[in-house]
């Protein structure tokens, strides 16, 4: 017998056999995690988060469903408990009712939270807004505005959770952040901002918690299809209405959140959910950043006379 049939098919058989089993222990691990778990959710209505709460539902997780909409919120709580699979969520949703903008009302939606669940083991801070205009025309109010939705909103729901987290020595906070926490594109500043800034708080956040075997993850995705761009305000503080070619094109909400699953069961620190060119322009800005700061001026030449202004 020759040296392929006696070592080589073997080795790969027994290599391809290792593998398998890795990723099986690795499954039965993401599970147990997930089961049982008392998951937050916030923005749950639409989009990502309302696909976020589908799969976490499916995965056995005990639901906090949290938005503005309070008839939208009872909907999805009817979809999940419609759901019929071989392994059925007993677990009925809460839902808590509150604006992420006001700071006060996230403070008692917390506590809200707490009582009625008694702990909370994962967070995940997914409701935004985004925005679109250029920096000169934009009131101070809407930069605030979207900085308090994105930024404000979220740190203040996790500070709020976070004593019960380290009391219990354990927890799981996720940020759904975006590629654009990572790099600034034209005409997007105040969403940019906002991302950079939560990208910068749960980076320091992790470091702080470790001591106290609590995870973070950052969740950076590239365009996703949903409303986001239709909801997004512009320089006035009105909404923009459009639904851009690029979030049109882009991953769907369903395929985004089973990543956002499989981070969380699987605790990674960072998560970059985009395709290759994004990627590619965060390491531009990173290893040549003269070359980034060319490509985005010429990006801005070509909007600006797009729109013809």
């Amino acid at each position: 017998m020759d040296f392929t049939s006696t070592v080589i098919i073997p080795l790969l058989f027994g290599s391809l056999g290792i593998f398998a089993l890795f990723r099986l222990l690795q499954w039965v691990r993401m599970r147990t995690y997930l089961q049982e778990a008392v998951v937050v959710i916030t923005g749950a209505t639409s989009g990502l988060g309302k696909e976020c709460a589908k799969a976490f539902h499916a995965a056995g997780s005990r639901l906090v469903l949290c938005g503005r909409d309070s008839e939208k919120l009872k909907g999805l709580v009817q979809e999940l408990c419609a759901v019929k699979n071989h392994r059925k969520n007993p677990h009925e949703p809460h839902t808590v009712v509150f604006d992420l903008s006001d700071t006060k009302a996230v403070v008692n939606a917390a506590e809200e939270i707490l009582k009625a669940l008694g702990h909370v083991d994962i967070l995940i801070n997914n409701a935004g807004i985004s925005f679109r205009g250029t920096i000169v025309d934009t009131g101070l109010h809407v930069d605030k505005k979207v900085m308090e939705t994105n930024y404000f909103g979220p740190i203040a729901l996790t500070k709020a959770l976070l004593p019960s987290m380290i009391k219990r020595r354990q927890g799981h906070i996720v940020a759904i952040s975006s590629v654009q926490g990572k790099i600034s594109i034209p005409f997007r500043s105040a969403y940019a901002a906002s991302k950079h800034a939560t990208q910068a708080f749960f980076d320091c956040l992790r470091a702080e918690v470790e001591q106290y075997d609590i995870e973070v993850t950052v969740v950076s995705p590239g365009y996703i299809q949903t409303n986001l761009s239709l909801n997004a305000v512009t320089a006035d503080g009105s909404r923009y209405g459009v639904m851009d070619k690029t979030t049109a094109e882009g991953q769907t909400a369903a395929e985004v959140a089973q990543v956002v699953l499989n981070a969380v069961g699987q605790k990674k620190k960072e998560v970059l959910v985009a395709g290759l060119t994004p990627c590619l322009a965060v390491y531009l800005r990173n290893l040549c950043p003269r070359l980034f700061f060319t490509l985005m001026a010429s990006r801005a030449k070509k909007e600006r006379k797009a729109k013809g202004s």
